[in-house]
């Protein structure tokens, strides 16, 4: 029997700070690092996974499910995931990590996986251990560190965040239904071609009879005709003014934001509740 230390990342801000935290603050465990890679992420998200390994020293392990998207899309009779069917996260996420640790519990060795659930975040839960010799650690709710504390780890350690910040606020699939609805006109500007899949993939759910669209209320190509992308533009401008003019000053320690913060603009109100596995 062994000890085995694993470390998920998904190409967000959170998980990668707690891996660069772990490093720093526990040089003597000899952590595995993993990303489930659903082979439909976003490039600026490899990129990232790419610097983060330069820093951590050592590889990031790519968890290939043997089947990928399109696969089960069928196998789920052409019907889109969504917040109430999360087929995408089940299949394409935590299976494969299961199966990447199964030989380890199998043989009785002791699994401790870190997970990147904030100070700051008592709604969220960890992943529910299927096995007594898997055990799930929160550092950051144990050390108490809240999101400006992982913004200062990524910053004074040199490794930054995702380009994608720039105009997104979560990792994972490029066609995440947890999108906000900017971010879909985002991810139509910055790569039309990713959003011409998403959009196609949508059709043949449609015409399938999936109950669900991408984006809440409207089809993707309802939501690209130029007026409505306008409307979308002004209402999140709007609410990026409103919560500007909200954040209290306080000389003494500035708040921090993210290059892009489009949680903290639209709160719960529009594709809040993200996956744990896929955008921390």
């Amino acid at each position: 029997m062994a000890e085995r230390h694993v470390l998920g990342l998904s190409g967000g801000k959170d998980s990668a700070a707690l891996a660069v935290y772990m490093r720093d603050h526990h040089p003597e465990l000899d952590i595995d690092y993993f990303f489930t890679d659903t082979g439909e992420e976003l490039p600026e998200v490899y990129e990232f996974l790419g610097r983060l390994e330069g820093y951590l020293g050592k590889p990031i392990a790519r968890l290939n499910p043997r089947r990928d998207f399109g696969f089960w899309l069928r196998e789920y009779k052409h019907f889109l995931p969504s917040a109430q069917t999360r087929w995408c996260t089940r299949k394409l996420k935590l299976a494969p990590f299961e199966q990447w640790v199964r030989p380890w519990l199998a043989a009785g060795d002791k699994v401790t996986s870190y997970v990147a659930i904030r100070a700051d975040e008592d709604y969220r839960e960890g992943y529910a251990a299927k096995a007594d010799n898997l055990f799930v650690k929160l550092p950051f709710r144990e050390a108490g560190i809240d999101k400006s504390g992982i913004i200062d780890i990524l910053e004074s350690s040199g490794v930054g965040y995702p380009k994608y910040y720039e105009w997104r606020s979560r990792s994972g699939c490029t066609f995440c239904f947890f999108q906000q609805k900017i971010e879909w006109v985002r991810l139509k500007e910055r790569h039309p071609d990713a959003f011409k899949a998403a959009k196609d993939l949508e059709k043949d759910a449609l015409e399938h009879g999936s109950p669900f669209t991408w984006s809440k209320g409207e089809s993707l190509s309802e939501l690209e005709q130029p007026e409505r992308i306008e409307a979308i533009k002004s209402e999140y401008e709007v609410r990026r003014l409103r919560l500007r003019k909200s954040i209290p000053i306080n000389p003494l320690r500035p708040v921090k934001l993210c290059p892009e913060d489009i949680d903290d603009i639209y709160g719960e109100d529009e594709g809040g509740g993200a996956c744990l596995i896929c955008h921390k």
